[in-house]
């Protein structure tokens, strides 16, 4: 009798969780918040990305908003291009973090005879490397990049690898290092997407800022037999009020080059342009950037894309308590324009299997800006449901053989 009427209240309570499942994904198919499946993300298959054409004379340009790397404004940015000395960011980066400044670096033949832009170090003399990296970023010293490259790598080849493995780390998977110059060679090569990246993430380490802002530094070969003197070529960091770098380039195949940075204190924005003219147009680079960053000053602005939802409870199956209440947490900011939308969806199952545990990522809430995947908050289960078991159903017939005697 008591088993008979434990089993009856059971099915009766499964069957009301099973319509009242079944009412609440009707209603969330009508407002629109069905269940979504991960999207696989593309590149974006058009050319241009923004709200306008800048007109830029660069064969490739991106704006990227460098605090979470979101492409504000794109012309073939994501087409592989030579990329000629802006590849220093990343040798410089490298060296960084995987040596210490007052390391003494020995020139090789190889090193001294590398083309100019040289500092013309020789053979066999000595120096720190906290005085190489100033030469590489300010003045753009292909002798110095070889000569870091050799001490840090123990070879050009050793380096490079360095430089890729670093790639692959942030993402850049249009990118190839062969060189630490950035000379011309056969499989070097990068995307204005993948440069801005990089460039983001250098500028992160401040040791990096320090150097690629400096005015000017001097310095000795370590036997004090010669001195040296280098000044920061970069003009951009006094064409706009907030300049913090970062590099130029410029060889044959590349064209001028150049990787700008911006910081605000609700901003910071990343311009590339690459194939940005040819001799005598050297100026090009810098007209165009200052566009890019005008077009992410005036057209977009922050705004707070987050906003605290309540999330209808789910199902638990073979649980010793019916209902999971879900939570969703998060600050989520992000510079955008007027007229670009902001679309929920989430991914979240239909119903949950016991146990459940507290603090438990049961899915996620993804944030869409005009059709494109921005960010993934995760959904949180905000209690502990163990798994229905022989003591569970013993203290059920108890309670039921209670109210009955």
């Amino acid at each position: 009798m008591i088993v008979d009427d434990l089993k009856e209240k059971l099915d009766l309570e499964n069957k009301q969780a099973q319509e009242n499942q079944q009412k609440y994904e009707e209603l969330l198919e009508e407002e629109g918040l069905d269940w979504v499946r991960e999207k696989q993300e593309k590149p974006p298959e058009k050319l241009k990305t923004g709200s306008k054409d800048l007109k830029l004379h660069a064969l490739a340009s991106l704006l990227m908003d460098g605090t979470n790397n979101r492409v504000l404004y794109e012309e073939n940015g994501y087409e592989r291009r030579a990329m000629a000395s802006t590849t220093k960011i990343m040798t410089c980066t490298v060296a960084l973090e995987n040596s210490k400044p007052d390391e003494i670096v020995t020139v090789s033949s190889y090193a001294a005879g590398m083309p100019d832009v040289q500092l013309n170090i020789r053979q066999g003399e000595q120096y720190y490397l906290k005085d190489l990296l100033y030469s590489l970023m300010l003045e753009s010293h292909n002798d110095v990049a070889v000569a870091i490259a050799e001490h840090v790598g123990g070879t050009v080849e050793g380096f490079a690898t360095m430089m890729n493995d670093k790639a692959r780390e942030l993402g850049c998977e249009n990118t190839n290092f062969v060189t630490p110059n950035g000379l011309d060679a056969e499989g070097h090569y990068t995307t204005a997407r993948d440069l801005a990246v990089i460039a983001s993430y250098a500028i992160k380490n401040e040791k990096f800022l320090e150097i690629t802002n400096t005015p000017s530094h001097s310095f000795e070969e370590i036997s004090g037999k010669r001195s040296f003197h280098v000044s920061n070529k970069n003009r951009f960091l006094y064409l706009m009020d907030d300049a913090i770098g970062v590099k130029t380039g410029f060889t044959n195949q590349a064209g001028y080059c150049f990787v700008g940075a911006l910081k605000r204190p609700d901003r910071i924005l990343i311009s590339v342009v690459l194939g940005c003219g040819w001799p005598p147009n050297k100026n090009l680079k810098w007209s165009d950037s200052k566009r890019l960053m005008d077009y992410g000053l005036e057209n977009y602005s922050v705004k707070q894309i987050f906003r605290p939802i309540k999330l209808d409870p789910l199902m638990v199956k073979d649980g010793q308590e019916r209902w999971e209440y879900l939570t969703l947490e998060g600050d989520l900011s992000v510079l955008m324009r007027e007229d670009e939308l902001v679309d929920i969806a989430y991914d979240i199952p239909s119903y949950l299997q016991a146990p459940v545990h507290k603090g438990e990522v049961l899915g996620y809430a993804k944030y869409y800006i005009d059709g494109k995947l921005f960010e993934k908050l995760p959904i949180y289960s905000t209690t502990e449901i163990a798994k229905i078991d022989f003591p569970f159903c013993a203290q059920k017939l108890f309670e039921l053989w209670s109210l009955q005697y």
